[in-house]
């Protein structure tokens, strides 16, 4: 129960079998701040290129265009881990893309894909 004007409702201390009716506490002086959808845009750390290789294993390379060494190999080993063995036409490969994405978006790793296609609009970020 919270009243309209932001208080928060906090029940009394008159024990157990009281019965007594709660009282309204002061709303704590630092409140969050509301949530929202803006995302910063912040620069990115590195730049990888997933490029399919064909419908022979192995289908995929990781190539780092710049930032940091370490950074992009370990993203480059967990990128093809989910990839490695899925050719471009496996369903399971639209789900592993997005996984490979939003791991390059926590990483702060701008991603772009080459999938081989002849309008190769599947390209992202």
């Amino acid at each position: 129960m919270e009243p309209a004007d932001g208080a928060l409702v906090v029940p009394s201390d008159h024990g157990a079998g009281g019965g007594a009716p709660p009282t309204v506490a002061s709303a704590p002086a630092a409140r969050l701040a509301p949530m929202s959808d803006v995302v910063e845009d912040t620069a990115p750390r590195a730049h990888a290129r997933i490029v399919y290789l064909g419908p022979v294993s192995p289908h995929w390379e990781v190539y780092g265009d710049w930032g940091e060494r370490q950074v992009l190999d370990e993203f480059r080993a967990r990128a093809l881990a989910r990839l490695v063995l899925l050719p471009r036409d496996d369903p399971q490969f639209r789900r592993n893309k997005e996984r490979v994405n939003r791991d390059a978006e926590r990483e702060l790793i701008s991603l772009e894909w080459e999938l081989g296609l002849p309008d190769d609009d599947d390209a992202e970020e």
